[in-house]
């Protein structure tokens, strides 16, 4: 049996030869040999991999676009990618895969797009996650030295691909860690250099294994957490997260006819205004991807299907906004700043969260004591040393900021609410400066305005990241004036026109010019 599927296997005479061997080593084993198992184990694995097995690719770039366009909104640097190695496929033989990652927050759909793109390129899928491992083993498999080996899960997958050439996607490639048991990241060096991989070695297989002809997507939510060597080898591409008007659209061509197909409804007998979508979004979500909404909209759609069951209808429902509450409850996440509200040592600065951008709040208050700094609310490292900048550029400052000697003999406190909510980041430093200057001077500061930035001993303020998401959170709770730094200037042009349209920007390159802005 073995020897025919040997001749029916597709690969190079190398592999056959090693195959052939171990045939003839099982043939001559006594059946009470523990080895007879192992090396049977070995033939098994090896008949069954996809050597030189491949699938045709679709070649037409129009129909992969289509493909891509149908299956996901936006995300246009990676369709443009795909469509790119196509192209250059086509055109020269010598092209390899590339290694993409994309990183982006959780439900953006990185994973779903990673399964489009094998399905524009009428590719099979091989799925492995990553997150956890903190064995080598898991990734370049065991030696054939003891009962119960097997190959990593590289090859595993490639044996339930079927094909030399699937997409290969690596979730959590940010979530491995390491261990007395080895490092994993620096084991998936050799899966994701595009220059070794088509000599990958598992230590279970010991032959070379070609994964060239594969296109490897890994996935991540954390640029900074995926190891700097692995890091090296991949091919960026950032997923933002989606504007409320994105999730919007996304869920009127993709989630609701999905979903309602899922509980078998049709348009005819249920419709969801664009306004109640909106009023989900906004008071039953707090996301940058899509997940809770499909959670959502899920549970209206159920909750309609047992309602006309129960009393045998057929007429026509219309989800408006103003029944949101009869199948949602209360809204979830009241929105915040309606009104305008002027305080004093409270300021708005902006936050980049697992969610997206977010309104971080600012407090701070003094009493007479000996100077010091008490700082509460989950602060980590880097936001409590720009806590520490921030009063130290005051004190030095202090006349040219108009704050009264009290400064130098009252303890400060500087709270930042939501206490349950870890905050970390560099962006935090001219808010904190905004909310000392405004408790000591004993001037409000209007709730409508936010800021981030980083600000120096010398009152430079540094750019930050996570534009777009900070300037879509401030959007979202109402806030009309935007204080960014000056270099961040480019990054808005990530951010929609008709959300830029509705809000104030101002830029700054010295906490000077914030200053005589609210205060003078």
């Amino acid at each position: 049996k073995y020897e025919k599927r040997l001749k029916k296997l597709k690969a190079n005479k190398k592999i056959k030869d090693r195959i052939k061997e171990e045939i003839k080593k099982y043939e001559t084993s006594t059946s009470i040999s523990p080895e007879v198992g192992m090396i049977k184990d070995y033939i098994e694995w090896m008949l069954s991999l996809p050597f030189e097995i491949e699938t045709k690719d679709i070649t037409d770039l129009n129909e992969i676009k289509k493909t891509l366009d149908d299956n996901h909104y936006g995300m246009s640097d990676v369709k443009e990618r795909i469509l790119e190695y196509i192209a250059v496929k086509q055109n020269s033989k010598k092209e390899k895969s590339p290694i993409l990652c994309l990183i982006g927050p959780p439900g953006v759909g990185k994973t779903s797009l990673a399964y489009s793109v094998a399905k524009s390129l009428n590719r099979n899928v091989a799925t492995i996650s990553v997150g956890g491992i903190n064995d080598e083993a898991e990734i370049v498999g065991h030696r054939r030295t003891y009962v119960g080996a097997l190959p990593g899960r590289i090859i595993q997958g490639m044996k339930k691909a079927h094909s030399s050439n699937p997409v290969f996607i690596i979730d959590e490639i940010d979530k491995m860690t390491k261990s007395v048991k080895g490092d994993p990241a620096s084991s998936l060096l050799e899966v994701l250099d595009k220059e070794q991989n088509m000599y990958f070695s598992d230590h279970y297989i010991e032959e070379d294994f070609d994964l060239s002809k594969v296109l490897f997507i890994a996935t991540a939510n954390y640029e900074e957490q995926i190891p700097l060597e692995l890091k090296d080898r991949l091919e960026i591409i950032h997923i933002p997260s989606y504007t409320e008007y994105e999730k919007k659209d996304i869920a009127i061509n993709y989630l609701i006819p999905k979903l309602m197909d899922e509980v078998g409804l049709t348009s005819f007998e249920v419709t969801i205004d664009k306004e109640a979508i909106l009023e989900i979004i906004r008071c039953y979500t707090k996301e940058a991807g899509v997940r809770e909404l499909s959670r959502m909209i899920s549970k209206i759609l159920r909750k309609i299907v047992k309602k006309r069951l129960i009393e045998n209808s057929s007429d026509l429902v219309t989800v408006t906004k103003e029944i949101l509450e009869d199948y949602l409850g209360k809204e979830i996440y009241p929105s915040y700043y309606q009104k305008e509200n002027l305080q004093v040592g409270v300021v708005n600065g902006l936050a980049y969260t697992p969610f997206g951008g977010d309104i971080l709040k600012i407090e701070t208050t003094y009493y007479k004591g000996k100077g010091n700094l008490i700082l509460t609310g989950s602060l980590g490292d880097v936001i409590k040393e720009s806590a520490s900048i921030a009063l130290s550029y005051i004190k030095a400052n202090c006349h040219k900021f108009n704050v009264s000697d009290l400064i130098f003999a009252s303890d400060i406190h500087i709270h930042l609410p939501e206490g349950a909510v870890n905050k970390e980041g560099p962006s935090a430093g001219v808010a904190l400066t905004t909310s000392i200057i405004s408790a000591f001077s004993n001037k409000k500061v209007s709730s409508k305005l936010a800021m981030t930035g980083e600000i120096t001993l010398q009152g430079n303020v540094l750019p930050i990241g996570g534009v777009r998401e900070k300037v879509l959170g401030a959007y979202r709770t109402g806030v009309k004036k935007i204080y960014l730094p000056l270099e961040n200037k480019k990054d808005l042009e990530e951010v929609s026109k008709e959300i830029r349209d509705k809000l104030e920007f101002i830029l700054v390159s010295n906490y000077d010019e914030i200053f005589e802005s609210i205060f003078c």
